[in-house]
Order: structure tokens, then C-alpha cells, then sequence
């Protein structure tokens, strides 16, 4: 299964994630979408996994949801769009790992890319960064991954150039 992640693209689409994502399998997005548009460009594109954000629209926070939590490939995944980072999770993070783990937590909000192994909760935290053109990066990011027999595999952090760009 090969995964297309974004998130926090407020709006704007970059016409080079439909080439960076042409043979994804699925498009995950962690939030903070923006429009309509967007969302509908990338159902559109490719079967999605999508959350909204706190930016989100009415509309669009009935057309996702605040949590998605579901398996691929063999592993447990969690997508929500405020998480924080390991071991600093927000509170209602936090109070959802004491009840269950994912193999794999992915949240946007940030702007910030990481990837970080969490070993306290015994799973993989991913951030794509940014997509859009709104907020404080310098440089808009998306990654795209492969998940085969419970493992994530090749991983790779695409840059689409600079923000205002």
C-alpha cells in the first residue's frame, strides 16, 4: 500500500502533489484543508482519508471527521489533526494513548515536519509539515510511504518548493 501525506494546505493545492501522489494508493491529509475545493480535488484524484482541522469550515467538518482511526496493511492508524509531539502529546492525546495506541499517530497542525519513534507508546509519529502557502514554514512538504507485512517502508519527505511559491 503506498500512502500520499499531507496536511495543512489552508486552501491551497499544489498542482505537483497530483504528480508526487499519481501512484498512491490512498491520500491521507491530517487537517486544516481550507475549502471545499480542495477536498473535493483530491477525492476526486485518489481514494482519501481526510480529518479536519481547526481552520476547517462547517462544511467541511461534516464531510470528515476530528479523528480517523483505522487499519492498513496490518497496522493500527490514528489520524488527527493536534496531537503534539512525543512525549508532549496534548492532554486529550494523551488521555486517548492511556485507553489505546496506534502502531502509527499522524497529525498536522504544527507546520512542522517530523518523524519520531515514540517507544513509551510503542509507535511511529509522523507530521508532513505543511502543503500550503499559509503559516510560518519556510518550505512546503508532503511525504509519501509505502506499508507492507506491518511496516512502514520508504519513506521519503518531497519538498514543493517554498511557501510563498
Amino acid at each position: 500500500m503506498k500512502i500520499g501525506l499531507l496536511s495543512d494546505t489552508h486552501g491551497y493545492l499544489d498542482p505537483k502533489v497530483f504528480e508526487h501522489f499519481k501512484e498512491c494508493d490512498e491520500i491521507w491529509h491530517a487537517g486544516d484543508i481550507g475549502t471545499m475545493e480542495v477536498l473535493k480535488q483530491l477525492e476526486a484524484f485518489k481514494p482519501c482519508r481526510i480529518v479536519f482541522g481547526n481552520i476547517d469550515s462547517h462544511e467541511i467538518r461534516t464531510a470528515t471527521c476530528e479523528d480517523l482511526w483505522f487499519e492498513c496493511a496490518g497496522l493500527t492508524v490514528w489520524i488527527t489533526h493536534i496531537g503534539g509531539y512525543p512525549p508532549k502529546y496534548n492532554k486529550r492525546v494523551r488521555d486517548i494513548l492511556k485507553e489505546r495506541s496506534p502502531d502509527l499517530f499522524i497529525c498536522g497542525h504544527s507546520h512542522i515536519l517530523k518523524v519520531i519513534r515514540d517507544p513509551i507508546h510503542n509507535l511511529i509519529h509522523i507530521n508532513p509539515g505543511a502543503a500550503g502557502i499559509q503559516g510560518f514554514h519556510k518550505m512546503k512538504t508532503l511525504i509519501r510511504f509505502d506499508i507492507e507485512d506491518k511496516k512502514l517502508k520508504n519513506m521519503q519527505v518531497i519538498e514543493l518548493g517554498l511557501r510563498g511559491q
